[in-house]
């Protein structure tokens, strides 16, 4: 057996950085084509693939099939002349993950093994970014010699004695100050409980007095989300004359389109899964969709320890060498922020995304990211596409969520973004980079709308979100009760978000600035009162009929009159702008058939009334209660 490559590495440090002995390595396709190993066809594909993709030699002939993962590492062991280490069969010194860190370890795909003799042993999946990495090492290390393993092992090995520290370090990643799991649920119940008291004993002694000031506060919120929805409405537009501006040229011959100098990158994407028997069936159907190179497209399956359902249909399920289960263990709460943090240990590419269990991404999806990623400013740190719906025909209500869905994606969050406020993410089809990801901790594993408080804290730490042109179609919610539960479930992490981030105003205004102050105010805390205030609103229709109304007397002496039918001309250009912005969202081909029910909206928001009501039952009594609720249950 060959000895394994030593790296002498001098203790204390040196002032010249150790290196890998000087040798003649034999290329890695000739190793295997001497051993038969490889088909020299498949060899010659898999090396023109690597000219053009941020891939080694090894991972483009695994995920094609075109090499074993025994013969691959055979091949690598006579290239580098050292050892093969099964690492769960002859365990190591956990002491050592420790001292390196479990994250450090997974993301460079090395193990500490042992330290025999003031020799410290390192197993690595990487071989040819071993002597990358060694300036990062500990000196207490001393000497290293490199062996080698899979990477599967390397993650086996480490979850054996760190599973339950990797997944306590999922729930706080982001800190306290930020993190929903430091709320006084206490005093926030005292709270509500008193605000609600004193609503009720007003209403009870000053009825009309509340009532103005509901009806005033209302009033302002409305204008000032009709505004925001005009302003983004404008923004969108220029953004799609602009496009149709690069489209002619591009037509025309005018001007070239850009390309992407550099290879494509590893994308990782997370799915979480919770309760789904069909995995087999339609999920890995859907991901096979993707004409992305399977050697750069690394799937994650995120699935909870005691999620029996999801773990049955997976182990009845044949998943490509480009899907990966990962298991969450138990613990405290249960929540698909906590899962996905978890998970993004695993992952192997500078990108990370987000998927739903029900979606299904445009093919070109993930090349449309990479290339996004590319040519976007270095201050851009997510993408996020557009969601749709592939059932909007089957009622009423999937109609009316597939126009509201369009409104959102397709004309508010790109001019949202255009504009520079916070872009309050979506929970799928989302894009990062992965250093970013883990700067700003990740996701808040106790927030229930772990998406839109992420878009908060990358603003706040100066990075931008932009919308990219690809679509998402997944499932629409049509019944009642399951909609009112998801709407609740977002309402409820809209004042949860609101709430952490409120906890110091100076600090927000600081690091948002006035403008975007301003919009992170109208997009959650004007969001939550408009759901909440909008029967105050409603009851002045009751004027229309000729019906009495507690404001008739004290509203008719103000503005000389005037004041009822301001406050009715409000009404009517609020309502005629949130159709026009629906007409607009759904005039394309795909749902154009939806126009003429875009007014009947108007009849589908009472629903957002009910869910808001009971979100803030659930900020006061099970603020995380049912956070891995399922959203697709049509």
């Amino acid at each position: 057996m060959a000895s394994p490559q030593t790296v002498a590495r001098p203790f204390p440090a040196a002032a010249v950085q150790p290196t890998l002995a000087p040798r003649h390595q034999q290329p890695l396709g000739q190793i295997l084509l001497e051993d038969g190993a490889v088909d020299p066809g498949n060899l010659l594909k898999a090396s023109v693939m690597r000219g053009r993709q941020d891939s080694r030699l090894g991972q483009i002939l695994l995920s094609q099939g075109w090499v074993t993962p025994e013969a691959l590492l055979r091949a690598l062991c006579r290239q580098w002349r050292t050892t093969a280490l099964d690492p769960i069969r002859t365990p190591g010194d956990p002491r050592l993950i420790d001292i390196l860190g479990a994250e450090f370890c997974l993301a460079n795909a090395v193990l500490p093994w042992r330290r025999i003799g003031g020799v410290t042993w390192i197993a690595t999946a990487r071989p040819e970014a071993f002597e990358a990495m060694i300036p990062g090492l500990p000196e207490s290390f001393g000497q290293v010699r490199m062996l080698l393993c899979s990477e599967d092992q390397i993650q086996g090995a480490i979850l054996a004695s760190r599973r339950i520290a990797m997944i306590r370090k999922a729930e706080m990643r982001v800190p306290a100050a930020e993190s929903c799991r430091s709320r006084n649920e206490a005093r926030t119940g005292r709270i509500a409980l008193g605000a609600i008291a004193l609503l009720v004993l007003g209403l009870w002694l000053i009825p009309v007095a509340v009532l103005s000031l509901l009806t005033a506060w209302a009033t302002v919120s409305l204008v000032a989300q009709s505004g925001l929805k005009l302003m983004a409405l404008l923004a969108t537009r220029r953004i799609r004359a602009e496009e149709r501006v690069q489209a002619e040229g591009l037509t025309s011959g005018k001007a070239a389109r850009a390309e992407m100098t550099g290879p494509l990158p590893v994308i990782s994407v997370m799915v979480p899964l919770f309760r789904e028997s069909d995995v087999a069936g339609k999920l890995v159907g859907r991901l096979s969709r993707l004409d992305y190179p399977r050697e750069l497209t690394d799937i994650l399956l995120v699935i909870e320890a005691s999620d029996q359902v999801t773990r049955n249909a997976i182990q009845g399920a044949r998943l490509p060498g480009w899907i990966r289960v990962v298991e969450v263990p138990n613990g405290p709460v249960q929540t698909k922020p906590r899962a996905l943090n978890y998970a993004l240990n695993f992952c192997r590419g500078a990108i990370i995304g987000v998927w739903d269990a029900e979606d299904r991404p445009d093919p070109d999806q993930l090349h449309k990211v990479a290339r996004g990623f590319h040519f976007a400013p270095a201050d851009v740190a997510c993408l996020q596409g557009a969601l749709d719906y592939y059932n909007p025909r089957t009622n009423w209500l999937a109609r009316c969520f597939t126009v509201e869905y369009a409104s959102w994606f397709r004309v508010i969050l790109p001019g949202v973004a255009r504009l520079g406020l916070v872009v309050p993410l979506g929970g799928t089809t989302l894009f990062f980079r992965r250093d970013v990801l883990e700067q700003v901790g990740a996701w808040d594993a106790w927030n229930v709308t772990e998406d839109a408080d992420l878009g908060v804290r990358l603003a706040r730490r100066g990075w931008r979100t932009e919308i990219i042109d690809t679509t998402t179609d997944e499932e629409a919610n049509c019944r009642a009760l399951p909609w009112i539960k998801q709407r609740s479930r977002w309402l409820k992490g809209y004042a949860m978000t609101w709430g952490v981030h409120m906890r110091d105003p100076r600090a927000l205004w600081r690091e948002l600035g006035p403008w975007r102050f301003l919009g992170f105010q109208i997009q959650f805390l004007g969001s939550l009162s408009q759901y909440l205030l909008a029967p105050i609103l409603w009851s002045f229709w009751l004027l229309s009929l000729g019906l009495p109304h507690p404001l008739r007397e004290p509203l008719a002496g103000v503005w000389g009159g005037y004041a009822i039918p301001a406050l009715f001309g409000t009404f009517i250009v609020s309502e005629l702008l949130s159709i026009g912005v629906g007409i607009w969202a759904v005039r394309g081909d795909k749902h154009r058939h939806l126009t003429a029910w875009v007014p009947s909206l108007h009849l589908y928001f009472p629903l957002g009334c009910l869910a808001g009501w009971k979100a803030i039952y659930e900020v006061v009594v099970k603020p995380f209660y049912e956070i891995w609720a399922k959203v697709g249950d049509a």
